[in-house]
């Protein structure tokens, strides 16, 4: 059996989309055994300007063969990022060319990452699994308002519908993207393998030492700092209010990351430090020093439909969540993980009071059965299975094709 995976992020790149695409291969892998080939058609790691990690352009391993596509360098501009897209995808198209896989697997935050897995899957007979991560044009609809490039979205819509009509199988990661995927295509039976807690988070041990004497909690973000966090919204002001009373620390880089320094730096917040990206094993420091961790979310209708993967790890640390989010997340968190209080997105005097509700909570906080249900080794694993019995399923699918047509020849 051989299987290609289409994936713009993989190891050692530093996001969600890298993370879970390696846990996938490591799941695919133990499932299957021997006799199954992998081919992973990444890019070179790019995920933020400001931490680039070294990675071979060829990788094999364990029937495993990871082939990564030099990019030219950008800034996670929109531009920068079309153009990126187009150098990946026109390699992928060159090196598939008149190869053969059973089954070819796109994990898309990024439609277009999609689209490419179905057209390689059409010219190449294979089946094809979409694993979709982020609802591209419910996101562009938002941010593209008032925009000329809104005339983009017919056209971006048109090729969301072929690309999920053109899968056999599709897997939601957000039960919240639901209502818009039934409306695209409402004949699919959707898959919901959501993201997870990674091995490496669930053997840590985050307590830390304790705050120390005389200081304020330390509050603690960690991840993309673009247009979708909308950091830059709520932190000035949430800075100013809780001057005195909280430390921020953000780490991490983005679109966004740019404005959201000179905002604060314009209204001379003192209690916010900004860090580049670091690896995992330095997060985890930052983690344990943490007294609180926070997430937020823009507030654009699209991300109402999301379940960050950032919420996993906060929650597998044990430490309190101070979450700006809404909709689904919002309600995913209020049944699902104790220890956690939320917030409008973007209401900075929302943020001051949560923090408040969030001094009272009891740490570390118990989240042993949230661990244990949304361990990503389990979730993957399963996600490998139904992925495995496609490739079954085309298989008796094509002999018994063969037999209707040797009884009519006969």
């Amino acid at each position: 059996m051989r299987l290609l995976l289409l994936t713009f992020y993989y190891p050692p790149d530093l996001c969600a989309g890298s993370f879970r695409s390696s846990a996938l291969i490591d799941a695919l892998c133990k499932v299957a055994g021997d006799g199954m080939q992998v081919d992973v058609m990444t890019t070179m790691p790019n995920r933020y300007h400001s931490h680039s990690n070294q990675a071979e352009m060829m990788e094999q391993y364990k029937g495993v063969i990871i082939h990564r596509i030099p990019l030219p360098p950008h800034q996670s501009g929109m531009v920068d990022q079309s153009r990126a897209f187009v150098k990946y995808a026109r390699t992928v198209l060159r090196q598939t060319r008149r190869q053969q896989w059973d089954v070819v697997i796109a994990t898309s935050s990024r439609l277009m990452t999609g689209v490419l897995g179905a057209w390689v899957a059409k010219r190449n007979h294979a089946s094809f699994y979409l694993d979709i991560r982020d609802l591209f044009t419910d996101t562009m609809d938002d941010l593209l308002s008032g925009s000329p490039l809104r005339g983009l979205l017919p056209v971006l819509r048109y090729l969301e519908r072929w690309t999920i009509c053109s899968a056999h199988r599709v897997n939601l990661i957000s039960a919240g993207f639901l209502p818009h995927a039934w409306l695209v295509a409402p004949q699919h039976d959707y898959r919901l393998f959501t993201n997870g807690i990674d091995e490496e988070f669930l053997s840590q041990d985050f307590s830390g030492s304790g705050r120390k004497s005389g200081l304020p909690p330390l509050i603690v973000y960690a991840g993309n700092m673009g247009e979708g966090q909308g950091l830059h919204h709520v932190m000035p002001a949430a800075a100013r209010l809780l001057a005195g009373k909280a430390r921020f620390r953000l780490i991490g880089d983005g679109g966004r990351r740019r404005q959201l320094m000179e905002v604060l730096a314009r209204t001379g917040a003192s209690n916010v430090e900004v860090l580049d990206p670091v690896s995992r094993s330095e997060l985890f420091q930052h983690y344990r020093e943490a007294d609180i961790l926070f997430m937020h979310l823009n507030d654009h209708a699209a991300f109402r439909k999301v379940l960050p993967s950032k919420l996993f790890e906060y929650a597998a640390t044990g430490k309190p969540m101070l979450a700006g989010v809404a909709g689904h997340a919002a309600d995913f968190l209020q049944q699902e993980v104790a220890g956690v209080e939320i917030f409008a997105p973007c209401d900075a005097g929302g943020l001051v009071e949560a923090l408040e509700r969030l001094s009272k909570i009891i740490v570390p906080v118990n989240r042993e059965l949230f661990k244990q249900r949304f361990s990503r080794k389990e979730i993957m694993r399963e996600m490998a299975e139904d992925i495995l019995s496609l490739a079954g399923a085309m298989d008796e699918l094509v002999a018994k094709s063969r037999c209707r047509q040797r009884s009519r020849n006969s």
